[in-house]
Order: structure tokens, then sequence, then C-alpha cells
């Protein structure tokens, strides 16, 4: 589950980044917003924070203790897409580790590195 401040357009980015699905939302009459997303058929949520529970997004911590790593064909275009709808890059896709891989961070300070193992 990833914490982050205005979950709404979360869902909005996460869905132009990322192709991710909104398989369940539930909007709170407050405006905070829980969700459950899929990428490619990996699962996770999102939430906003709700700092009275323990339950901080990175903006409030000044950065993120937790990195997400997305396996797709093709690293470069998933990359240029994330970009385009407002990621910021950390580092391009390059041969790291035996993976063609980059980073980028999403509006809401969650770390992506999307890449692929090569052969």
């Amino acid at each position: 589950m990833l914490s982050v401040r205005r979950g709404k357009e979360a869902v909005q980015f996460y869905s132009a980044a990322f192709s991710a699905l909104t398989l369940l939302r539930v909007d709170a009459d407050d405006g905070d917003v829980v969700a459950q997303l899929s990428i490619r058929g990996a699962i996770f949520w999102i939430t906003d924070e709700s700092t009275e529970n323990g339950n901080f997004s990175p903006e409030s911590l000044r950065g993120s203790t937790t990195r997400m790593v997305l396996i797709v064909d093709d690293p470069a275009s998933a990359v240029a897409q994330a970009l385009a709808a407002g990621a910021t890059s950390v580092w391009p896709v390059e041969e790291r580790y035996g993976w063609l891989i980059g980073r980028v961070v999403d509006p809401y300070g969650h770390h992506w590195e999307i890449g692929r193992k090569l052969e």
C-alpha cells in the first residue's frame, strides 16, 4: 500500500503513467481515497496519508521507504510513458546489474525502477 497526498490525482496519474487499472475505489466524504490498482496483473493499493494513524506519504517524510520494481518488456517505452504523465527521471534506462532498467519518481515521492532482466 502506497501512501500519498492527493489520492484522487494519484489514481489518475498511475492510470496514465503505468496503464494501471482501478479494481476497487472508495472515496471518503472528506475527499480522501483508497484504491486497489493493477499494473499488468500486479495488484497494489494507494491511500491518502493518515498521519494520525502513522500512515505518512513520502512528501511528509521527505523521502520514501518504498521502491517499486515494475518488470516490462520495453523499459524505454514504459519510462517514457511515466515521464509524459508527470514522473521525473532519477536515471535513464541503461544496462545495470544484468538488467535494462531506469528509475523515475512519481509526483507523490515514490520511486519506480522499470526494467527487464537481460538474457
